[in-house]
């Protein structure tokens, strides 16, 4: 039998790889609609998801292939360069293929962790692998095993096709090859583009929907991951995500809404420092910083969620217990930004991670260690993940203690030894400190409210079954925290320092706005010897805690942080929080809201606290240039490194040191 030869046979692979991923994203792309089918149709969203999503996806594979269907007509032959740009040709499909398949199986994992299609923090969790795959491992290894078969099946099965479709080919001759280059080039930039507009294709262009994940659905979860690594390489600069203003109209913006007095701000090289007078004015305290991992207001009884936190809700009824404070992000590193640095969000990743910030990066421990404190990081996992001790040891902090510091724990866990072990290690340190007459400031960070919700027997009533949920881990938490305090209120520190109990962020964030501002939301409680019991019905943020914290302590001094000294502002005062989410950043005002999309103008809302929803109302042009300042005004700060600890602190450690040694 005569072997047929196909004359298109290399531009026919390439098609018919292509069209194979056209159904799978396709496919995809309607059973997460059907999966979310409530918040599709509440947008009425079908058109919109199948016809926009097959444009995202025909983008995508010129992208993909692209490339490829150019190389085949400039290499292709039967000849030994041609030869090798087969085998190369046939990798390239099959690697495409399976990455389309790897990615779109992984995709309802992640929404339903995240709320939305695989971003950045795909690939950030990527440089953790020992605490990533010990989590999967134990909450998901159903999902470990279907995408382990299934990558097998598409690899294998990509090889053969393959090899089948390249078996026998003939190449277009080379006079016809420079129109097929050309036209290959044509429809590969503007299939890639697919627009004729100043700028190319991209997701704000395909969004049309208040719902975040629902606009996430049109594009796939490849061009997703690609489109916000991209994005990663330019993450620094806002302006070029929200819009451009004056670097003087942003400094004074963003002064304005310090509630700070414009003649405190005096320094132009540092534009955001002032010098701020604490409001006790009694002997220097000690500063412990609890910082509760991912423990949201729908896991805290005080503030109406579960009642899962029996002793936290103890201690709000002896301190100064917040209803509306809100976290500034969705990630431990941005809880650690907003409570260690006073750093407002930005759509980059935060300043724990980047480059420029790893020194000379004004913290809470740089200012207290000027003025005499011992200055301590206790975490009950190793200390490298998320790069946290690179950078606190390059801002301020003198000494961590993490996983391999630990003596016989009780439990350790995939992401380290259990909560109770942490805070007794705490409290062993602080009794330590005390005993040799240090002031300390120590940030004391939990990990046991972690998937997959790993913690000791024995230790709680269990909320639901089986043992290892959010549910039962927010509770094992919380009996942590009670145990600690507990011991703390029989040490010998216990009226020499001031406490805070704050969570770094909610749990899972998401949801059918584009800023979901509940789930924000999140417990804070200061309490201490002198601290008066209240319930502070105010809007406040996760940035005001450092100022209030430092002014509470007893320590003046200048610093570069933007949040409110709430001792100083009276109950009148509405408040007002700055939340990230994903690309999209809210600035809420009392019950106004601007949220800023990218390459979209400001939109304007009005937030109902009772109902938590989020309704269109029309916003003044200054709030809505204010929100754009304060989120300017963060890329700005660490692009210019204009976010210091003044040197002029280093002449009040002397004198103020005196005060607080014991």
């Amino acid at each position: 039998m005569t072997k047929v030869k196909s004359t298109w046979g290399p531009f026919g692979a390439i098609i018919c790889f292509g069209l194979i991923a056209l159904a799978i994203t396709t496919l995809s792309r309607i059973g997460l609609g059907i999966w979310q089918a409530d918040r599709v149709a509440a947008v009425d969203g079908w058109p919109h998801l199948l016809l926009q999503g097959l444009r995202v996806d025909f983008a995508t594979l010129c992208w993909l292939w692209g490339i490829a269907a150019l190389g085949t007509t400039i290499f292709g032959g039967d000849h030994l360069v041609g030869r090798g740009w087969k085998s190369v040709l046939r990798v390239w499909l099959t690697l495409g293929l399976w990455l389309m398949i790897f990615l779109e199986l992984s995709t309802p994992s992640f929404i339903d962790e995240y709320g939305l299609r695989p971003n950045r923090l795909y690939i950030e969790y990527l440089i953790y692998p020992k605490e990533v795959l010990s989590m999967l491992w134990t909450s998901r290894k159903g999902e470990i095993f279907l995408g382990l078969i299934v990558s097998t099946l598409s690899l294998w099965s990509g090889w053969r096709l393959s090899g089948r479709l390249l078996k026998e080919v003939v190449y277009p001759r080379w006079v016809w090859r420079p129109a097929i280059a050309l036209l290959v080039i044509v429809v590969t930039l503007l299939g890639a583009r697919s627009s004729l507009g100043h700028r190319p294709l991209n997701p704000s262009m395909v969004a049309f929907a208040d719902d975040p994940l629902v606009n996430s659905l049109v594009v796939n979860s490849s061009y997703s991951l690609v489109f916000a690594i991209d994005q990663m390489s330019a993450e620094a600069n806002a302006s070029k995500v929200y819009g451009k203003l004056e670097k003087s109209q942003i400094i004074d913006n963003i002064r304005k809404d310090s509630g700070r007095p414009l003649s405190a701000f005096t320094s132009d090289s540092l534009p955001s420092v002032t010098y701020n007078q604490a409001s006790y004015q009694g002997k220097p305290k000690n500063l412990v910083i609890i910082l509760q991992e991912s423990l949201g207001a729908r896991f805290t009884g005080y503030l109406g969620g579960l009642p899962l936190t029996p002793n936290i809700d103890a201690l709000a009824k002896e301190g100064w217990a917040f209803n509306r404070l809100y976290a500034t992000g969705t990630r431990s590193v941005r809880g650690i930004e907003a409570v260690t640095t006073g750093f407002t969000p930005t759509p980059a990743r935060s300043v724990v991670k980047l480059g420029k910030s790893q020194t000379d990066f004004f913290t809470v421990a740089d200012l207290l260690k000027m003025n005499g404190y011992e200055t301590q990081f206790i975490y009950g996992g190793e200390s490298h993940f998320d790069n946290m001790r690179s950078f606190f040891l390059g801002n301020g902090f003198s000494d961590i203690v993490d996983q391999n510091d630990y003596k016989d724990p009780a439990f350790v866990g995939s992401w380290g030894v259990s909560d109770e072990d942490l805070l007794k290690r705490a409290n062993s340190e602080f009794e330590q400190f005390h005993k040799e007459g240090k002031p300390f400031f120590s940030l004391v960070f939990s990990s046991s409210n972690h998937e997959p919700f790993e913690f000791p027997d024995g230790r709680i009533e269990l909320y639901d079954q089986p043992k290892q949920t959010r549910n039962n881990t927010a509770k094992y938490a919380d009996y942590a925290v009670g145990e600690f305090f507990k011991l703390a209120k029989q040490s010998s520190y216990w009226n020499d320092t001031l406490f805070v109990v704050v969570a770094d962020h909610e749990s899972r964030v998401g949801g059918a706005s584009l800023v979901p501002v509940e789930q924000f939301r999140i417990p804070a409680i200061i309490l201490g010897d002198g601290i008066e019991p209240k319930l502070d019905q105010r809007v406040a943020s996760q940035i005001d805690l450092a100022p209030t914290l430092l002014s509470l302590m007893g320590v003046s001094g200048s610093y570069p942080m933007l949040g409110r000294d709430l001792t100083k502002m009276d109950d009148n005062w509405p408040g007002r929080a700055l939340m990230q989410y994903d690309k999209n950043m809210a600035y809420l005002r009392g019950d106004d809201v601007v949220i800023l999309q990218p390459e979209r103008e400001p939109a304007g809302y009005g937030y109902d606290f009772a109902s938590n929803t989020l309704t269109h109302k029309s916003q003044s042009d200054e709030m809505k240039q204010t929100a754009l300042s304060w989120a300017l005004w963060g890329s700005m700060a660490y692009q210019q490194q204009l976010y210091q600890t003044p040197q002029q602190n280093t002449a009040l450690s002397k004198s103020s040191s005196e005060g607080v040694i014991r």
